[in-house]
């Protein structure tokens, strides 16, 4: 299996669990393939993780549209929001505002470009 076929599995598990925790607040999914990190632009590639190779596959609700979207993100902003988790668990940092910032608009051109 392909990694993007991975991650759109883990995604779709993802949702699975937010639908049961969140209900109807939780609509649909959607995978962000921009190129680029949506924290920093860079390369989006697998990095070692406790000596493995692995992609840090994330997901924010776009509460608005009640929209669960899936993401990567590069080894230096993974490493950055682990991180921070482990200093301050459950607090948003800059790059999470970042990262939801860019997710946003990504998700607003997709949803345009339906309409066009």
């Amino acid at each position: 299996m392909h990694p993007e076929d991975q991650a759109q599995a883990a995604l779709a598990k993802m949702f699975a669990l937010a639908k049961a925790q969140f209900g109807s607040a939780v609509k649909s999914q959607w995978f962000y393939v921009d190129n680029g990190c949506p924290g920093c632009g860079r390369a989006v590639g697998a990095m070692k993780f406790k000596g493995e190779d692995t992609l840090s596959l994330n997901a924010f609700i776009y509460r608005p549209r009640g929209v669960l979207i899936g993401y990567l993100l590069c080894e230096r902003c993974a490493k950055q929001v682990l991180a921070a988790g482990q200093r301050k668990p459950a607090v948003e940092t800059p790059l999470h505002a970042t990262i939801e910032q860019a997710l946003i608009k990504a998700y607003q051109r997709y949803i345009t470009s339906l309409d066009a």
